[in-house]
Order: C-alpha cells, then sequence, then structure tokens
C-alpha cells in the first residue's frame, strides 16, 4: 500500500450546513414529539423518529471534522483501515468514524550519544553525529514502523559505529579516507542513513560528525604520537629547504668566481651550512684564523 490523499472537503461549509440541519431536524422533531403526545398522532411521531434518526446521523457525520496544522499530516483509517492522508494545512471534514493521527512534518535535528568504538586501525575513538531529517511519507512513518522517531536515532547510532569501524582516525596513506575528513564523512554517512531510513519514509538531508577523539586511556599517547609526526614533517621540509639553500649557495660561488673549493673544503661548508640551517637553536659564530690543513 502507498501513501494517497484522504477525500476531504472544506470544514466551514460542512460545518454549516451541520449546523443548519441539526437545527431543522432537531426542531422538527421536538414538534413532532409534541404533536404525537398531545393528540396521538402517529404519522407525527413517526416523522418526529425520523428526525431523530437524521439528527443522529448528523451528529456522527461531525465526528469527521479535523484540523490540520502547517508541515503536519493526518493519517485517516476507517476501522482499522488505512483510507488516505491529509498533508494541506486548513479545516476539513473527512470520513466520518475515524481515527486521525497526527505526523509531523516538521524537519528535526537528533544528535547522537558519544559513542565508543574502535576505528579501522583498532584504535578506540569516541564519535558522535547530528542528523537532520524529516518525514516525507507519512503513510511509512506510522505503519512502516512501530516509532520512526526511535527508529531513526537507532539507526544513526547503527550508522556511526559502522562509519568508524571503516575509517582510520587518522589516515597516514593519501589514499585512505579517515574520520577526520569532514566533508567526504558527512556524505557518506547521510548516504547510508538515507538508505537505511527510507523504509520508514524518513528523508535524511545531512549528517555531520559533532565530536571525535580518541579515548580517555589511549588520548595522551596518541597526543605525543601526533607531536612526533609533526616534528618529523617539520624536520623534513627544513631539510629540503636547507639542501636546496646549500646547493643555490655553492652553485653561486662557483658561478661568480668568489672563491675555489676542493672537495674537502666543499665538504666544511655543506656541513657548517646544515649545521646553522637546520639547528633548532642559535648558531654561533666562530672565527678560523687558521686553514684546514694546518
Amino acid at each position: 500500500m502507498k501513501l494517497r490523499p484522504a477525500f476531504h472537503v472544506n470544514g466551514f461549509l460542512v460545518l454549516l450546513s451541520w449546523l443548519v440541519l441539526t437545527l431543522f431536524f432537531g426542531g422538527a422533531a421536538a414538534l413532532g414529539y409534541v404533536a404525537a403526545a398531545k393528540g396521538g398522532n402517529v404519522p407525527a411521531l413517526v416523522a418526529a423518529i425520523a428526525a431523530t434518526v437524521v439528527v443522529v446521523v448528523l451528529a456522527l457525520l461531525a465526528t469527521g471534522l479535523v484540523i490540520v496544522n502547517p508541515n503536519e499530516a493526518k493519517v485517516v483509517q476507517f476501522f482499522g483501515r488505512y483510507i488516505g492522508s491529509v498533508s494541506e494545512p486548513g479545516f476539513f471534514s473527512v470520513v466520518p468514524l475515524t481515527d486521525r493521527k497526527s505526523i509531523s512534518l516538521r524537519v528535526r535535528n537528533f544528535e547522537t550519544q558519544k559513542l565508543k568504538v574502535n576505528d579501522a586501525d583498532g584504535n578506540p575513538v569516541e564519535i558522535a553525529a547530528v542528523v537532520v531529517y524529516r518525514v516525507v511519507d507519512s503513510f511509512k512513518a506510522a505503519f512502516a514502523v512501530d516509532d520512526y522517531e526511535e527508529y531513526v536515532e537507532t539507526q544513526s547510532e547503527a550508522a556511526v559505529r559502522h562509519l568508524a569501524t571503516t575509517h582510520p582516525y587518522d589516515a597516514h596513506d593519501a589514499e585512505r579516507t579517515s574520520l577526520r575528513d569532514g566533508a567526504e564523512v558527512a556524505e557518506e554517512l547521510t548516504v547510508e542513513l538515507r538508505d537505511r531510513t527510507e523504509m520508514a519514509g524518513i528523508e535524511v538531508l545531512e549528517a555531520r560528525i559533532t565530536h571525535l577523539a580518541y579515548a580517555p586511556e589511549i588520548a595522551q599517547a596518541m597526543l605525543v604520537r601526533q607531536q612526533a609526526a609533526q616534528v618529523v614533517a617539520a624536520r623534513t621540509r627544513i631539510v629540503e629547504g636547507a639542501v636546496g639553500m646549500v646547493s643555490l649557495a655553492l652553485d653561486r660561488l662557483t658561478e661568480q668566481g668568489v672563491v675555489e673549493l676542493d672537495e674537502e673544503r666543499r665538504a666544511a661548508m655543506v656541513s657548517n651550512l646544515l649545521v646553522v640551517l637546520c639547528g633548532d637553536r642559535a648558531t654561533q659564530p666562530v672565527v678560523n684564523a687558521g686553514t684546514l690543513y694546518s
């Protein structure tokens, strides 16, 4: 069974007609009962009974009046049978003696709890996400699952756990996607949640990681590891730049004929320049008054 619009008409017209007919037939029934009681008029009694039946029918028709708020849908059931949904805001009259269930169509936010799970490298991490969703199929939201809000919460936590186990916290390989790659991870999480919640009539608009950290028991060790990695990366960049500067200095000295250096003097100059350029402390100049061969 699919979502379909329920039969509904303008509620104000129905209410006005109901009031007029109720007053007319109610008055007719009262007059008929009075006439029958005074003179034993059988036709008047029959007419009064008929008018009473009409009033009862009109009272039953009044049970079909319903108010639909903006961004809300009413799922209409007639003795357990789904007959349609009304999602247009306003005052309407639907089939009498029906049960109407309200389903909110508003955009909602849900934030998962901080979940502790092992990432793809086996490191325990804490992760949480926020999910933005809305109901697009009121029939599925009402009948495909017991509670669509609880269903979204459960599926969101399951999707976040699955995401954490398939990606590392830090990707040391450029070809791997880590949990810290916000845009890619958010897109993957959104797509997975859309697949999981489609059967419940839910559209996931966005899903994004809001909290990501190593578990407390390994946080300090991982911090030291990250600092060491940053130091190595910085040193590598410094050495690359220093080698380029030394090569440039030697080439310029040779091209301009400032000084002629043999292999031993070149090696000494390279060593001195690298010490100056790569050292993490300020160097102290030393004046060499002799020669390398003295």
